[in-house]
């Protein structure tokens, strides 16, 4: 005897597989961000002969330049994979920076990895400012009778006032 589903009960069906985790039923490729740099090309950067317009040619652009060193260029990037619920899942972080000269010659190489990342611990305190211990009624009526003026109402700051008779 042969079994025959109904609609509702294929689609309650998929349904439940939909809801499985989906890096069982579907394998999602890995996607790259950013600016990766492969190890062969590395070893073509020589310091203290290679110049920024080799460096262009060879990587492209940078991803950044360091904040307060016109001099550093960063090449970041970034491969993650998609996991259940939209969010991605991240397989490996790198940054290689390069430090020039004022001539524009490359004079070092660095590499980071996800691996030389350190853990930033959040502070949970604020920074109390003035003001904060208004109260409602306060901050409710706190700009009543500041100002003055309005159409016709004779502030003093130019064009406050509108004067069709003249």
């Amino acid at each position: 005897m042969r079994a025959v589903l109904s609609l509702p009960a294929a689609v309650l069906a998929m349904a439940t597989l939909a809801a499985c985790d989906p890096p069982a039923i579907i394998s999602y490729p890995v996607q790259a961000r950013g600016n990766h740099v492969d190890e062969a090309e590395i070893k073509e950067l020589v310091p203290g002969t290679t110049t920024t317009k080799d460096v262009m040619s060879l990587l492209g652009s940078p991803t950044a330049r360091a904040t307060f060193d016109d001099n550093t260029w960063l090449y970041i990037s970034e491969r993650t994979k998609p996991v259940i619920a939209g969010t991605q899942a991240v397989e490996g972080q790198e940054v290689v920076s390069l430090k020039f000269d004022d001539s524009g010659v490359l004079r070092s190489v660095g590499r980071k990895t996800q691996a030389d990342a350190m853990p930033v611990s959040v502070v949970s305190r604020t920074t109390p400012s003035p003001g904060d211990e208004a109260s409602f009624l306060q901050q409710l009526l706190g700009n009543v009778g500041k100002f003055s003026g309005g159409v016709g109402g004779g502030g003093s700051s130019p064009g406050s006032g509108v004067n069709i008779g003249r």
